[in-house]
């Protein structure tokens, strides 16, 4: 199983749900993990109602620091377009998607990120 991490600042939205899409859709072929450079210490409610709509707990989930995975070797790193670098944890590979912040926008556009983390997640997973 390869391992990827999902990285955006606060891992409270972008990251949660790259994971959940990673655990959805990756089953058996990756390992999924999200953190945060500055994590907020909660998954946001706006993130949790996206997931649930497609029938995903992400109420199971917690915001965490990136301190558990620095020296830890991961197959893939992707970063959500907040700048965050995480040099310390050790990827083979590192991607960068410019997801947009949806953590103020409104119902209908946080859903489009969503479904865009969705299908990046998708073309991540076939690529590897």
């Amino acid at each position: 199983m390869k391992k990827v991490i999902f990285v955006c600042v606060e891992n409270s939205n972008r990251s949660q749900m790259a994971e959940a899409f990673a655990r959805i859709h990756g089953q058996g072929k990756i390992e999924a993990f999200s953190a945060g450079s500055r994590p907020s210490g909660r998954v946001n409610p706006k993130a949790i109602e996206a997931m649930r709509e497609l029938g995903y707990d992400l109420t199971t989930h917690t915001s965490k620091g990136l301190a558990d995975f620095n020296g830890k070797e991961v197959e893939v790193a992707v970063t959500m377009g907040c700048g965050d670098e995480c040099p310390l944890v050790l990827a083979k590979q590192r991607v960068d998607w410019q997801i947009p912040d949806p953590k103020d926008m409104t119902p209908e556009e946080f859903r489009a990120v969503r479904n865009l983390i969705e299908a990046k997640v998708k073309e991540l997973i076939a690529s590897l």
